[in-house]
């Protein structure tokens, strides 16, 4: 009995010593689990093409990422499995949504654009036992003063846009600005920042028009009730494709002067609707793709156009960044389901450097906002494009912003303009 007993302990000593010297297993050679990344857009109606364009930056930079082998998290391969949801910029379909791609996908991170939609979601991502990274595509400055612990968003602040939009407006001698925006928390927010700074620089504005531009195509109303009141240039924008429509409304009532599109209506997007720039003379905006600095843009633009047959926008780029740097973060923190410790790895993500991404983003605010420069260009009256103007915000003074353009020779090549940085939270 006692040699059956001594026989089996070295049986069991021998397996210990077996399985110690067996060496580790190879990552590399694991089978990758998939991890859900959620979308919530809106992608049906009117300004469906907007939705699409930021749904498909994540998709392409999810096939890219798992096209080079995905991520290794705490010592597991993963690869990303997109799962895209319409929510037609309602609220109460995209909380639904967001409730879907938890419970049933167990998506760490739901991707969405719209600000009517970003902030009821805001409301539902941080209960306990249902948390998700917010992945946030906005520009507005309210969405940073929520507090929300885990929330990101990659567009500056449109604040920035507001001052170098309107200053270069002044430089034109336009003074009378009539405003026909979109409806909507973005848009309400844009029309009140942006009264706020032309009033308060010697401006006038002399009509305050919103519309609709999610769920409208006809803007005669708002357009003729705006142009009554003699503007020297409309502020105007939305979505683009509907953007386009009050471009070409406007050009149709008779109006010669200026736009301003505030930063969500892209002009290249825009020319490209309407074949052309011929009624976008005097226009100021955020600056085309194809002009973009970077390094590596002119061959990400190429590669979009290649796969998804379309132009590529910034909708496009900046989420294509953000899933990048949300991969990242995930590799920092070691794990790809602990959405506070995700958050907390983002800073770890930077910088994305514009040799291989087609936008720079430099690193992260406390509150969630990537840095990522402003862009302004101007179409003459011609129908030119002028040079681009990239746009710092998160420089507290000059010397910092100094540094910044010896940091990134990258973006060297274009005419930085100074906005001192507005503390976001």
């Amino acid at each position: 009995m006692k040699k059956g007993k001594r026989f089996a302990g070295f049986l069991f000593f021998l397996a210990v010593a077996l399985v110690a010297a067996w060496p580790p297993a190879d990552v590399s050679a694991q089978a990758p689990k998939d991890v859900v990344i959620g979308y919530s857009g809106i992608l049906s109606g009117v300004a469906a093409e907007y939705g699409q364009d930021c749904a498909n930056g994540v998709e392409m930079a999810i096939n890219d990422i798992n096209a080079a082998g995905g991520i290794t998290a705490g010592g597991q391969k993963y690869a990303f499995k997109l799962v895209k949801l319409d929510d037609q910029a309602n609220p109460t379909s995209a909380v639904n949504n967001s409730r879907r791609l938890r419970d049933q996908n167990q998506a760490p991170a739901i991707f969405n654009a719209v600000s009517t939609t970003i902030f009821p979601m805001a409301k539902i991502n941080e209960e306990k036992g249902n948390e998700f990274l917010l992945m946030a595509y906005t520009s507005t400055p309210k969405v940073m003063e929520i507090g929300n612990k885990l929330l990101t968003s990659s567009p500056p602040p449109f604040t920035v846009y507001v001052k170098g939009f309107a200053d270069q407006a002044f430089s034109l001698g336009w003074k009378k600005c009539a405003m026909v925006v979109t409806l909507g928390v973005y848009g309400d927010e844009w029309r009140h920042a942006f009264k706020e700074y032309w009033t308060s620089h010697g401006g006038e504005i002399t009509a305050d028009k919103p519309a609709n531009y999610y769920t409208e195509t006809d803007f005669s109303a708002p357009l003729t009730a705006a142009l009554a009141t003699k503007p020297d240039v409309l502020l105007i924008g939305g979505p683009p494709a509907t953007t386009a429509l009050v471009i070409e409304q406007a050009r149709g009532l008779g109006f010669k002067g200026g736009f301003i599109l505030i930063d969500q209506a892209k002009m290249d997007y825009i020319e490209n609707i309407l074949k052309s720039t011929k009624l976008m003379g005097n226009l100021i905006g955020t600056a085309a793709v194809a002009d973009s600095p970077t390094e590596a843009a002119p061959a990400f633009v190429k590669k979009y156009k290649e796969i998804y047959k379309r132009m590529a926008t910034w909708e496009v780029i900046l989420n294509y960044n953000s899933m990048y740097a949300l991969s990242k973060a995930m590799v920092a923190a070691g794990s790809v389901s602990d959405v506070y410790k995700i958050r907390a790895s983002f800073p770890k993500a930077f910088p994305l450097l514009g040799n291989k991404f087609p936008s720079e983003f430099t690193g992260i605010t406390p509150g969630g906002r990537m840095y990522c420069p402003g862009s302004q260009q101007m179409i003459n009256a011609s129908g030119k494009y002028g040079p681009v103007e990239l746009l710092s915000w998160w420089c507290k003074n000059e010397q910092e912003f100094n540094k910044l353009k010896a940091d990134y020779p990258a973006l060297g090549n274009a005419k930085w303009v100074y906005h001192k940085w507005e503390k976001e939270q």
